[in-house]
Formats: structure tokens, C-alpha cells, sequence
């Protein structure tokens, strides 16, 4: 599917052809792309591997390998700054996006080829799709920023939004009801052979129109895609305050990444539910709730700005795992689950779009794709590394005592907010006046 890249008209276009353009069904299609590996190194991984009898602590560690996504800044740079030579043709951004799908791809079958019976192996490629799947998610951002200007990117990362959900739907609540009529080896094939349709949009898609500057050193190299957009991010905003963003960063997002790992698959296992009722509230009722809260999200930022709703949601979103505990004393209720995911997916969707927007207004346009992969992972690395502990955690102070604690992570990230409040809210107003 062609896009318009650079040639847009430089007036403000309507919401209809906003949605309407090549790029934003582009976009939905990569946002699928992205969506779906996540799901299938993570959640439903965990599934095909308590089937397997592995114990609730090594689940956890296995099902961690998402958190590659939270370290995918390290390589960022390589994507800015350096062309694969056997995928010249195709440009910077497309290169880079048609190797790491055909690697999700190949790493897909490599876990349905080698199954949780050959636990060894089996993690590599568990690890294969991980690093290619964060790669993907660097390539796919940089090339939204560069396909439309400013005003565009609006309507983009609302389609890349929903079919990155349609992704999530696909890996989790289709994978879930699959795996209880077919073998997981099938369900992960498939899952495989559903990037065929983003692999051919890719290479059919137009390059973004980007004059780049080609360094003449290694060395020079190194400074401008490395040291530059950290150096960058302090000299902005004095090495006090970046350090208080930074910790607030790593702090604010902990309670909803400590609930996206693999604690969760075995907690809904050991309240009673089947892996179909599971997908189909958790999964597909989830991710519409979903939306409607990244809609909701969405227009409080139009209202009042990104600080605000943040500081509102955050408190919200880590709140809502109080529900978890409805759920523990009264297991294999399906209207108590419904209850719980409802509170759960819209508050989370509701923290998106204030997460996007607060990034992305710390983000200097000069760094963009590195900038923002940093800042990203930084947002992610925390709650992916409690969660990597979180069976054993689980284990020693039951499910009810993991969640309580996942809630007190709210305390210190609301101090920061309170510091940061008169800075940001001044910074912000600039903004808005000067735009």
C-alpha cells in the first residue's frame, strides 16, 4: 500500500482525509505488525509454558523476554545511522522493518519447531522474536515521524493504535481459544504466517523523502547518533531536573507493566478459568474496553494537556489492581473477571495517550527516534524487571500481596509528580502559546 510521505499538502487537512490517506492505513497495518509478537514472548507464552509443567518462578524469567523492548535503545542508533547492505533498495526505514519482520517471523517457527520439550532452544528463539519485535517497534516509529509532518501525525498514531490492539487481539484472545482445539505449535505457526500481510505492505510502501546526513567517521558517527541525543536531553534541561524527569520515568509506569507479564496467565489459570473464557474477556472484551479508554484519554489531553491527565491516570491506572483482589475472593466468577478487566483496560487506555504526548514534548526533533526510544524503554525497563521477579514474589506473598505491593509503586512516582508539577505545567503553557 503506496504512501504520501513528504507530499502532503501543507494545509491543515480534514479529520476525514486525515484518516483517509495511504499513510494511515500504512500505519494501521504496521501498528498490527508490532502488536502481534508482543503478546506471544510474554502473556501467551506463559500458557503454553504452564501447560508444559514449568513452575510459576521460571515462567515468569521466560515470559520476561519482553523486556528486550525496554532495552531496544541501545541499538536505535544503528537504525538512524546505518543501511543494511542487502537491503539497499529498499531505502533506510524499510530495510530495517523487512529484516526485523522476516526475524519475527523466523523466530516464530523456530518456537513452534522446537516447543517448551527443548527449553533451551526454545528460549533463544523466544529471545530472537523479542529482539526483532523491539526492532521493528524503533523502525516502525521513526518511520511515522518521517512519513507526514506535524499535523498529520495525529490520524497516523490513532491507526497505527488500533491495528497494533488488532495485533494484541490476534496473539492473545485468538491464540488462547486456538490453543484449546489445536496444539500450541500450531497456534504459534499461524501466528507466523499472519505477517505475510505486514511483510508485503512494507515492501510496497514508499520510503520516506529524507535527506540524510552520511557521518565521515566512525568516530563522528558515534558522537552524533550516540552521544549527542543523551548529551542533548541534559543540556536542555540542566542536569538537576532531567535527572527528577528521568527517575519519574522509571517509576510512574511500574504498576501497569507489573500486570502485562507472566504473572498474569498463571493467576487467571489457578482462579479457575478456562483458557477460552480468559481470552475472550481479558483479550477481546479487554481490548475494546481498551480503546474507548484511549479515546477517552485521547480528548483529556485535548482539553487540559498531557501534565494533568497524567498525573490523574497514573493514580488511576495503579489503583485499579486493587480489583485483582475482588478476583481472589471469588475465583472462576465470570462477572467478577468482566468487572475487573473493565477497570483494568480503560484505565490503561486512558494513560496512553497522556504517555505519548508527555514523551513526546521532551523529545528534541533534532534525536527524535533515539530520544524517544530511550525515554520509551526508560518508561518500561522498572515494572518489566519487577515482573521478571514476579513469581517468586507471588509465591512468597500470594497474588494478593503481589498486587498491594504493585500498588504502594504509585507513591513514589506521585512525589516526583508533585515536584515536577511547576516546571512542567510552566514549560507546557509555553509551549501551547508559542505553538
Amino acid at each position: 500500500m503506496p504512501t504520501e510521505s513528504l507530499a502532503m499538502k501543507s494545509a491543515k487537512p480534514s479529520v476525514w482525509r486525515a484518516f483517509a490517506q495511504p499513510a494511515a492505513w500504512t500505519m494501521f497495518l504496521l501498528g498490527f505488525s508490532s502488536g502481534l509478537p508482543f503478546l506471544l514472548v510474554a502473556g501467551t507464552l506463559a500458557y503454553w509454558l504452564k501447560e508444559n509443567g514449568i513452575k510459576l518462578a521460571d515462567i515468569t524469567m521466560i515470559a520476561s523476554a519482553g523486556m528486550t523492548y525496554a532495552f531496544k535503545f541501545l541499538w536505535a542508533p544503528l537504525l538512524d545511522h546505518w543501511r543494511l547492505p542487502g537491503f539497499a533498495r529498499l531505502g533506510q526505514r524499510r530495510g530495517w522493518l523487512l529484516l526485523a519482520q522476516l526475524g519475527v517471523v523466523m523466530g516464530l517457527l523456530a518456537m513452534a519447531l522446537l516447543t517448551p520439550t527443548r527449553l533451551t532452544p526454545f528460549v533463544v528463539a523466544t529471545l530472537v522474536v523479542a529482539f526483532f519485535g523491539a526492532t521493528q517497534d524503533i523502525a516502525v516509529d521513526a518511520y511515522r515521524i518521517e512519513i507526514a509532518p506535524i499535523e498529520a501525525q495525529g490520524a497516523l498514531v490513532a491507526t497505527y493504535s488500533l491495528g497494533y490492539r488488532i495485533g494484541l487481539l490476534l496473539a492473545g484472545a485468538v491464540a488462547l481459544i486456538l490453543a484449546d482445539h489445536v496444539s500450541w505449535r500450531v497456534v504459534y505457526a499461524v501466528m507466523a504466517v499472519s505477517m505475510a500481510v505486514p511483510v508485503i505492505t512494507t515492501l510496497v510502501a514508499r520510503e520516506p523523502e529524507v535527506l540524510r546526513h552520511r557521518p565521515a567517521s566512525w568516530r563522528d558517527a558515534m558522537r552524533e547518533s550516540v552521544v549527542d541525543p543523551f548529551a542533548d536531553f541534559f543540556r536542555r534541561y540542566g542536569w538537576w531536573l532531567a535527572g527528577v524527569i528521568l527517575l519519574f520515568l522509571l517509576l510512574f509506569k511500574m504498576p501497569e507493566q507489573a500486570t502485562i507479564g507472566g504473572i498474569m496467565s498463571p493467576f487467571y489459570r489457578d482462579m479457575g478459568f478456562s483458557k477460552t473464557e480468559i481470552g475472550t474477556i481479558t483479550k477481546i472484551y479487554g481490548i475494546w474496553i481498551g480503546i474507548v479508554g484511549v479515546f477517552i484519554g485521547g480528548a483529556a489531553v485535548a482539553r487540559w494537556g498531557a501534565w494533568r491527565p497524567l498525573g490523574v491516570t497514573i493514580v488511576l491506572c495503579g489503583c485499579s489492581n486493587l480489583l485483582y483482589l475482588l478476583l481472589i475472593s471469588h475465583p472462576g466468577n465470570l462477572l467478577v473477571l468482566t468487572l475487573v478487566i473493565s477497570g483494568e483496560n480503560l484505565t490503561l487506555g486512558m494513560l496512553g495517550p497522556p504517555t505519548v504526548a508527555f514523551l513526546s514534548s521532551l523529545v528534541n526533533r533534532q534525536h527524535t527516534a533515539t530520544q524517544y526510544a530511550l525515554l520509551s524503554s526508560l518508561v518500561n525497563l522498572p515494572g518489566k524487571l519487577l515482573g521478571f521477579f514476579a513469581g517468586g514474589i507471588a509465591m512468597a506473598t500470594g497474588y494478593g500481596g503481589y498486587f498491594v505491593i504493585t500498588v504502594l509503586a504509585v507513591l513514589p512516582a506521585m512525589l516526583l509528580f508533585v515536584c515536577l508539577w511547576p516546571r512542567l505545567r510552566r514549560m507546557e503553557r509555553e509551549r501551547l502559546e508559542a505553538a
